[in-house]
């Protein structure tokens, strides 16, 4: 089995403060630096035992930044130790914030406050984190400092002017690339100026970005909310004392924070991660012979979507020993073999599972009749177009795919295996979610699916390739 090569990026220097950056200069350095290494993943036989997943992702991204601004000492236990996050943390400390790791696992962080952030010296390089990007931007944005974000290939092409917008009106100002793109320069304002900002898109980041921006920003910062979407944001700033008052005017939700606000240290524990978990749940169900056990998986309302398809498709998963760790639900889910049927997937419930839908459509592959999936554009502007590459994917492995503007349509095989790649490769495009969704498609397979890179798994998920082979062993 091939190991997984880390990105090992260099930062490059920043523009002194108040001058423009030399974006296109910027923008070439910080191409794709991985060292591309391809896998083909083959049927490995029942996956059984029990596995657990390492921390949620958004959660571990908010553990680190709500620290940061606290006063005093915070511990974060099962904090997610991938790139994006380790992203973060850099920046954090950029910060100003003091940040180790402890030989037992748990993450110290000693808070610098908000309203006291240090100027960063250098560019924060986010690789290929959008979380880390868009959120981080929000803190900048009331505070009177200057950075510049820059990022790799894939995270460059990704859309910030959805963040740029309700900053901008709090009175921060940014030179970004065409199109709104990084590389960015993001000038602070001091005092910044609250607003009140309807959500265009249902976007947990956006609305992340403007609540953190309201944390240095005297009055009452609000953000209006037509569709729910993932609320950690909400919960941990709770927990770290900011005043937030959540309610509904006229069927939306209306989420308001009180700055300038002093955070105090708090001790963190990061459940389980679902979306890493979601492959897992997929694998499971497909492989025939399959009773796998997820430990300790995070089951937030806001991102339980996957689990209420599958089961609406005729998945076998039941929930063991229900809790609360770290003020969020968590359970260990036991997934069995089942046979799935097509279905056609209410697009309300996208935003509770919008980074699973690439291995919903593996799952889809397999099943009997067809699934359809649609209002999905947002898919279009994640880490890669994953409608488009995972309409190629399957359909190079020899599944029946049809790509529509807004989502797939896909007529499963009824439980006999996908065909393949044969001599050809499915391009990851710098995705996390492509590789691993192929990989599961590549255990249900004849011929096995090759992967070209697999490298980006190690943004979100590095120990997933260990787990998959200990869950088939």
């Amino acid at each position: 089995m091939i190991g997984i090569v880390g990105s090992g990026k260099p930062f490059i220097k920043s523009s002194p403060a108040r001058a423009r950056p030399a974006l296109p200069e910027a923008r070439g350095a910080v191409k794709d630096r991985r060292l591309m290494t391809s896998h083909t993943f083959v049927p490995l036989g029942p996956l059984r035992g029990t596995i657990r997943v390492p921390g949620d992702k958004s959660i571990s991204h908010r553990a680190l930044m709500f620290a940061g601004l606290a006063v005093g000492r915070s511990r974060i236990t099962g904090l997610l130790e991938g790139e994006d996050v380790l992203a973060t943390a850099a920046a954090m400390r950029q910060f100003g914030a003091t940040i180790s790791r402890g030989e037992d696992g748990v993450w110290i962080v000693d808070g610098v406050g908000v309203g006291s952030l240090l100027e960063p010296k250098t560019a924060l390089d986010m690789g290929n984190s959008g979380t880390s990007t868009r959120l981080l931007m929000g803190l900048v944005a009331s505070h009177a400092i200057t950075a510049t974000f820059i990022g790799d290939a894939s995270l460059s092409a990704r859309p910030m002017q959805r963040v740029i917008d309700p900053l901008s009106q709090m009175g921060a100002s940014f030179e970004a690339s065409a199109g709104g793109t990084l590389p960015l320069m993001l000038r602070g304002a001091c005092p910044a100026v609250p607003i009140t900002y309807r959500l265009p898109v249902a976007s947990a980041q956006v609305k992340s970005a403007v609540l953190l921006a309201g944390l240095n920003t005297p009055g009452i910062t609000r953000v209006i909310e037509p569709v729910p979407t993932r609320d950690h944001t909400e919960r941990m700033l709770g927990g770290f004392g900011a005043r937030l008052d959540v309610g509904e005017e006229n069927g939306e939700t209306v989420i308001a924070i009180h700055g300038e606000a002093d955070l105090r240290p708090c001790d963190v524990t990061v459940p389980g991660d679902p979306s890493s978990a979601a492959f897992f749940m997929v694998a499971a169900t497909l492989v025939p012979g399959s009773d796998l056990t997820i430990e300790n998986v995070g089951l937030n309302p806001t991102r339980a979507g996957l689990l209420h398809v599958l089961r609406q498709m005729g998945a076998d998963i039941s929930e063991v020993n229900p809790r609360e760790v770290g003020g969020e639900p968590v359970a260990d889910l036991r997934v069995r073999h089942a046979q799935l049927s097509g279905v056609e997937v209410d697009p309300a419930i996208a935003p509770a599972m919008i980074d699973e839908f690439p291995v919903l459509f593996v799952a889809a592959a397999l099943a009997s009749g067809t699934t359809r999936t649609t209002r999905l554009e947002e898919l279009r502007v994640k880490e890669s177009d994953r409608l488009a590459a995972m309409a190629a994917a399957l359909t190079a492995a020899g599944a029946q795919v049809v790509e529509h503007a807004d989502g797939l349509t896909i007529r499963g095989t009824g439980g006999d295996p996908l065909r393949g790649t044969g001599k050809a490769q499915v391009k990851s495009l710098l995705d996390h979610r492509i590789c691993m969704s192929m990989a599961v498609a590549g255990l249900v397979s004849e011929g096995g699916v090759e992967v070209d890179d697999i490298s980006p798994i190690n943004t979100s998920f590095p120990t997933f390739m260990a787990l998959l082979a200990e869950a088939a062993a």
